[in-house]
């Protein structure tokens, strides 16, 4: 009988990394577990930072196929090789490009020409033994025809029209707000420190220009179609293949359907006997089908994620007294949303004593030099996040050592990002790479109590030996065992539109992390009596709040508070530890 096999896949690009588990166990091939973690084009990422991302996938597969962007030279294949040798050394190992996961993907060991657009571009194709290649020179030289491309054509554009007209195109407005920029002006900063896969994720801002009719976004989008139909014919040509089979590959295909339909018009005109459909098939099976190497990967089905009963979650439960809103007043509405928020202070009584030893954990870790880390998704994780960036300029510590860790990254702030908070592994990760410590605290945030995000990177810093701290608004939430170092389970009870924790549990959760954090900066000696000392003064307004807070601390004249602020450089600490009898 011949042995179960479990074979993980993985494809790296610039945008993500997918993986996948095709698992042979218990008889018929069928996919066991799935899942994304951040980009890993192999010419941009460190050792480490690869190493990180393998240290949280499946450890006993008997297989391994590892695909990434970037893998083009034998220097490169014997980099990765010994990397992924390194993490499963008891595994069958295979090691490629995204170009080669991308074909079998789509044509397992058969002829034809994949066409690869997401992040970077590429067309590769095959006949037999023969290969042939075009595009996929990088950002810098090549990648014409993706995503990269196309926002960087953009940009220039946005910028040409302005210099032009003096106007701000709707495009750029779009840009901008993606950015959070205010002036169109800062997009110049912004661009030289951005990477490739930030520019590149501007891309579907160019597609909505192109759709709204704006005609020179509509040409951009045109010749990027038009460069990868040529290209294809090119390499169609070379291999002598007249009706060759195309596999169109990538996000720009898989995500807008339009460039699709250019693509395949264009090339009708160049090789009117081609055969072109879209690849639905993961790249990451395509990985795992080159490291099995005899037997075809299985077609993908969905993966269950184990989330469990999250509809019994009190904050998915229908609220007793919501009903119809729709059928309500408005000043109906705001009698009953505002009596609901008398829930919060109830809440915050009820969990006191957790609520203490959160803040005694928090408190200690940092003053023996820890760190503070929230990790939350959603609105938890936006909470996690503002709590971590209000501590620097309100107690005058350092950003580093409060930090938010926000499922689905700096975009997730802004929009949301689909299946961001379902991958334990993408926390476990997030942990890893932003260097957490035994010294450290981790604060998982979920209002449910069940979000994988959250307990993948709170289960990797109890590995690490840091400190764990898990706060949900679900009291009947599964309890994990063993448990976190501090548990705060805030009984909020159904929201009033259901489902919406952004009403009284993200409220409470603002309170807790607020009443948390504060403490730890209390205990950490940066409040003088109920004076933030260490208030960093960096506005008109915060200039008068320093002024009356000396004035009051020392008991001298608000102008004499203001010119001793201003010898000492606006630091209130230095201010109020003058000695007395240089205050006039």
């Amino acid at each position: 009988m011949q042995s179960a096999k479990r074979v993980l896949g993985i494809e790296g690009g610039g945008t993500k990394t997918e993986w996948v588990v095709v698992s042979t166990e218990g008889g018929a091939p069928g996919i066991g577990r799935i899942g994304t973690l951040p980009a890993s084009n192999l010419r941009l990422i460190r050792d480490e930072e690869l190493l990180a991302i393998f240290d949280v996938l499946p450890k006993d597969p008997t297989h391994v196929g590892v695909c990434l962007a970037g893998c083009a030279t034998s220097e490169d294949r014997f980099r990765l090789q010994r990397l992924v040798d390194q993490v499963w050394p008891r595994a069958k190992n295979r090691v490629g490009s995204d170009r080669d996961s991308a074909m079998a993907s789509a044509f397992r060991a058969g002829d034809g020409i994949a066409v690869i657009a997401g992040t970077g571009a590429a067309v590769h194709g095959r006949r037999g033994h023969r290969v042939e290649k075009a595009g996929g020179w990088g950002q810098l030289l090549g990648d014409l025809g993706g995503g990269y491309h196309i926002a960087m054509q953009g940009l220039r554009t946005v910028l040409s029209q302005f210099d032009l007209t003096q106007q701000i195109s709707p495009l750029a407005e779009e840009i901008l707000a993606a950015l959070g920029l205010n002036r169109l002006q800062d997009l110049v900063h912004w661009a030289m420190q951005a990477d490739k896969m930030s520019v590149a994720r501007l891309a579907p801002c160019v597609f909505r220009a192109a759709t709204r009719g704006e005609p020179q976004m509509l040409n951009l989008i045109q010749d990027g179609a038009t460069l990868l139909a040529e290209f294809t014919r090119a390499v169609a040509q070379r291999l002598e293949l007249p009706d060759p089979q195309v596999r169109l590959v990538g996000g720009l295909f898989a995500n807008h359907p339009d460039y699709t339909a250019l693509f395949k018009y264009r090339l009708s005109i160049l090789l009117p006997k081609a055969s072109v459909a879209l690849c639905a098939e993961s790249g990451a099976l395509g990985a795992a089908w080159l490291a099995e190497h005899d037997e075809a990967a299985p077609t993908p089905a969905a993966a269950p994620i184990a989330l469990g009963e999250l509809s019994n979650a009190s904050t998915e439960s229908r609220h007793p007294l919501s009903g119809d809103l729709t059928a309500r007043s408005t000043a109906e509405l705001v009698e009953l949303f505002a009596r609901e928020e008398n829930t919060v202070a109830t809440a915050l009584a009820a969990c006191r004593d957790a609520l203490v030893r959160a803040a005694d954990l928090v408190a200690d870790a940092m003053e023996k030099g820890g760190r503070l880390f929230y990790v939350g998704a959603g609105t938890s994780g936006r909470l996690g996040v503002l709590d971590a960036s209000e501590i620097p300029p309100t107690f005058g510590v350092s950003p580093e050592r409060v930090q938010g860790i926000m499922a689905g990254g700096f975009q997730a702030l802004h929009h949301a990002v689909e299946g961001a908070e379902d991958q334990p592994e993408a926390g476990a990760l997030a942990v890893v790479s932003r260097g957490v410590t035994p010294r450290d605290v981790v604060f998982g945030l979920s209002a449910s109590g069940r979000t994988p995000f959250v307990l993948g990177a709170l289960e990797k810093a109890r590995q690490i030996g840091a400190r764990t701290v898990f706060l949900s608004c679900n009291p009947a939430r599964p309890v994990q065992s063993p448990g976190w170092d501090a548990e705060i389970d805030l009984p909020t009870g159904p929201e009033l539109i259901a489902g919406s924790t952004r009403l009284k549990a993200g409220s409470a959760t603002k309170a807790a992390l607020n009443l948390i954090s504060s403490i730890a900066m209390i205990r950490l000696g940066r409040v003088r009596g109920s004076a933030m000392i260490d208030l960093k003064v960096s506005n008109a307004k915060l200039r008068d709040r320093a002024a009356r807070l000396v004035s009051a601390e020392l008991g001298v004249s608000y102008e004499t508070a203001w010119n001793r602020l201003e010898r000492k450089d606006w630091n209130v600490r230095a201010a109020l530890e003058e000695s007395r009898t240089n205050v006039e």
